[in-house]
C-alpha cells in the first residue's frame, strides 16, 4: 500500500508534529508514505469566501502536484481539507473553461480518505497497540460528521488505546465555533460556541480533548489558554502514536 500524504495549512504551520505522527502510525502498519513536496494549500479559505476563480487556480495546483505522484490513496488528517477535495472540487470545477477538470477533480477525489477512515475502513486496523494515560472527550469536526460520516472510526481506535478513558459528554455534536473565516467575521459568535464547548468539557471531568482536525483544536485550545484551563489538546494521530511516555 502506497500513500500520498496530504497536509493541510493548519498542520504544516502551526502543528507540524500531527503529520510526524500521521506518518509513524502509517509507516508502523506498513503503509509506504509519500509527501508531494509542491502541495500547497486546497483553496478552502478561498473557496468558503466566494473567490472560486482563486480556488480553482489552487484546486488545479493541487491537481497538477498530486496526478504527479503514484499513490493508492491520499491521506489528510484532517475532515474538513478532506471534505474540499473529495467534495467540492468536482463543484468548483463544473462547468468552467477546462473541461477536464471536473474529471480530474473526480477521479482524484475519490482516492483521499481521511486519516481515521483510511486506518479503519482501508487498513482494517482497530488497535494499534497504543497507550496513552488520561480521560479524554472527542469533537467531531463539523465537516467530518456532515459530509464525510466518519463518526464511529476515531471512538474505535481511541477505545483501544490502553490507559484512556473515552468519556461521552453533553451536545458532542455541536461545532466548536471556528468554521473558518466564520470565527474572523463573527468572532463574538465563535467565541460563544466555543465557551459552550468548553462548559461541557469541563462538566464531563475529561483532561484531554482529541478531535481529528487541527483547526478545531486550535481554536478550542486557545480560548482554553485565554480562559486559564489547562486542558490537553491532541490530535487523534497524536494518541495513536503514544507508547505512554
Amino acid at each position: 500500500m502506497r500513500a500520498a500524504l496530504f497536509i493541510p495549512c493548519y498542520v504544516d504551520q502551526i502543528n507540524p508534529e500531527v503529520g510526524v505522527s500521521v506518518v509513524r502510525v502509517l509507516r508502523k502498519l506498513g503503509v509506504e508514505v509519500i509527501y508531494p513536496e509542491g502541495q500547497t494549500c486546497c483553496g478552502q479559505p478561498a473557496f468558503n469566501s466566494g473567490f472560486f476563480e482563486e480556488a480553482r487556480t489552487i484546486g488545479r495546483r493541487f491537481l497538477d502536484v498530486f496526478e504527479g505522484e503514484r499513490f493508492d490513496y491520499i491521506v489528510c488528517p484532517s475532515g474538513s481539507c478532506t471534505t474540499m477535495v473529495s467534495h467540492y472540487y468536482p463543484f468548483v470545477f463544473e462547468n468552467q473553461a477546462l473541461p477536464d477538470d471536473r474529471e480530474r477533480a473526480e477521479a482524484l477525489g475519490h482516492r483521499v480518505r481521511e486519516f481515521s477512515d483510511f486506518v479503519v475502513n482501508v487498513l482494517g486496523v482497530k488497535d494499534l497497540g497504543a497507550s496513552h494515560a488520561g480521560r479524554a472527550v472527542f469533537h467531531t469536526g463539523c465537516h467530518q460528521r456532515r459530509e464525510l460520516g466518519v463518526l464511529n472510526e476515531p471512538r474505535d481506535l481511541l477505545h483501544n488505546v490502553s490507559g484512556l478513558e473515552l468519556l461521552e459528554w453533553e451536545n458532542e455534536e455541536l461545532c466548536c465555533g471556528f468554521g473558518g473565516m466564520f470565527s474572523v467575521k463573527m468572532p463574538d459568535v465563535s467565541t460563544a460556541m466555543a465557551d459552550e464547548k468548553i462548559a461541557a468539557l469541563k462538566k464531563s471531568g475529561a483532561d484531554t480533548i482529541i478531535s481529528c482536525d487541527s483547526s478545531c483544536l486550535m481554536h478550542l485550545g486557545g480560548r482554553l489558554r485565554r480562559t486559564g484551563h489547562d486542558t490537553r489538546v491532541l490530535h487523534l494521530a497524536q494518541i495513536l502514536d503514544s507508547d505512554g511516555r
